[in-house]
């Protein structure tokens, strides 16, 4: 015999890289009876990981390949080229992709760029992770290309890196399966598109600013009542009635001319 309905939860995937403690603060406070559990997932593996169910949305890096799921951009990361600490990189404060030409520079299986065509000369060999990599620039057998969040995750104190003005970006998505937009993935779309708390319960509304429009006509007078107001004749403020160019309206303008001050 089962017993009561499992209670409410929601399972978030994120590649390394990403940070959703902001978005998983605000979910705790919004809705504090449904636990959020985070999923630490390679980029590689987490489209396979939403397919699969093992999480109800993730936080990804595009491209996710394939229609069945969604997936909404959320930023694009500047690209950065690792270098040790004594490399002549160190001296500009940025590259460009030629100024790499004549260095080896390492493209691990796991690389997280979409590059066309990578910089510099390649390795005889291609490093099987990214982590493999940093610890080959560390050796000073070559240089390497990522994310700049990667480049913090994998620091070093014998490292440091500089961006790469041409290079690939990262792309970070929200993405979840398309036949299971449920309501708890509707909140936190709502969350990370900075929808306020009374408008990302209004899982219907498609907008990434419905929340902030919603505030803004119920600050001060409403745009109806001060279309009214000026239909009517009656400053919206006082209510008192004035008439177009009388003493009324030159009041408002100021002593010395000036336009009026609109209301937000």
């Amino acid at each position: 015999m089962t017993g009561a309905q499992d209670p409410p939860s929601f399972r978030l995937a994120y590649v390394p890289g990403v940070t959703p403690g902001k978005w998983v603060r605000i979910w705790n406070e919004r809705l504090p009876d449904v636990p959020l559990t985070l999923l630490a997932v390679s980029a590689a593996e987490a489209p396979d990981v939403l397919r699969r169910g093992d999480a109800d949305a993730g936080l990804v890096r595009l491209p996710v390949g394939g229609t069945d799921l969604s997936a909404i951009p959320l930023y694009a990361e500047t690209s950065v080229v690792v270098v040790p600490k004594d490399h002549v990189v160190t001296a500009v404060d940025e590259v460009t992709a030629e100024d790499l030409a004549d260095d080896v520079v390492l493209h691990p299986l796991d690389d997280l760029l979409d590059w066309e065509r990578p910089p510099g000369r390649p390795a005889i060999e291609r490093p099987a992770t990214t982590a493999d990599a940093v610890e080959l620039v560390a050796a000073g057998v070559g240089l390497l290309v990522v994310p700049q969040s990667i480049a913090r995750l994998h620091h070093r104190k014998d490292l440091t890196y500089r961006p790469v003005t041409d290079a690939t970006e990262s792309r970070v998505a929200l993405s979840w399966p398309e036949d299971r937009t449920t309501d708890l993935v509707e909140d936190f779309i709502g969350i990370v598109r900075g929808r306020t708390a009374n408008s990302s319960r209004g899982r219907s509304q498609p907008a990434a600013d419905a929340g902030p429009k919603t505030a803004a006509a119920g600050k001060g007078t409403t745009r109806r009542g001060a279309a009214a107001g000026r239909t009517s004749g009656k400053n919206p403020r006082t209510g008192s009635g004035t008439s177009k160019g009388g003493k009324g309206a030159k009041g408002a303008r100021g002593a010395k001319g000036g336009k009026p001050r609109r209301r937000s």
